[in-house]
């Protein structure tokens, strides 16, 4: 028989799917971290299947920019990731990527790789398989077209966003060294790549906003998990 407490919704056997959106810098992967570990959810970032496919790429010396070498080299992309919250490491076949993967010369082909629709749709196929087989009684997975591509049907979708003055100094708070301006091209940079491929600025229908520009995390975190239970209790 299952229980509940206040904090996790009621199992129905079938994995809760959280689907997470947002733009660079909106706090999406560290709080949804804490919502999944709040929840006693498993976690999945989607993001780091696109950089560890990016590393693959520039291990082998593939040009990120020609398609047709990055969709032959797929069939050979073994790629696992952990879902523990509390700690997780990402492989390529033995290779341990998980610092690798946020290395500046990987993180340079991202875009070039994830704009790719072949490349999109072999990883939106591994990450349904893994949301299906959590053991946990959910998952609460981010990324960039959560609510509207990969998890479109999941019955909690959250688009996580905050203003662009807010995000730049939230990120300039994590990168020591780099100036705010510096932060703010890059973060620029960065959304202006990803929206050629996907719209994670604006909700979807049926998606509900969490705006965290007069947040903090702690009250982040509590907003997400408020979105839960309410999405799953109704």
């Amino acid at each position: 028989m299952s229980t509940t407490t206040p904090e996790t919704p009621t199992d129905s056997g079938v994995p809760t799917v959280v689907a997470v959106d947002g733009p660079a810098g909106s706090g999406k992967s560290s709080v949804s971290k804490a919502s999944a570990r709040r929840l006693g959810f498993a976690y999945l970032d989607t993001g780091a299947a696109y950089r560890a496919l990016s590393w693959f790429v520039v291990q082998r010396r593939i040009d990120p920019t020609d398609s047709a070498a990055v969709v032959d080299a797929l069939p050979d992309f073994d790629y696992r990731i952990g879902t523990d919250p509390d700690g997780y490491h990402v492989f390529v076949g033995e290779h341990d990527v998980t610092e690798a993967i946020r290395d500046p010369e990987v993180t340079a082909v991202v875009s070039a790789v994830a704009r790719v629709p072949e490349v999109r749709g072999h990883l939106t196929g591994l990450f349904r398989t893994i949301m299906r087989n959590t053991p946990k009684p959910g998952i609460v997975v981010e990324g960039r077209d959560i609510t509207t591509v990969v998890a479109p049907d999941a019955p909690v979708r959250i688009l996580l966003t905050a203003s662009e003055e807010a995000r730049i100094a939230r990120r300039s708070a994590e990168l020591v060294g780099h100036s705010a301006a510096h932060v703010g091209e890059q973060l620029q940079r960065r959304d202006r790549a990803d929206s050629r491929v996907v719209d994670f600025m604006n909700a979807a229908d049926g998606v509900t906003t969490v705006d965290s520009t007069e947040l903090d995390f702690d009250m982040t975190v509590d907003a997400v998990i408020a979105v839960v239970q309410k999405e799953t209790h109704a």
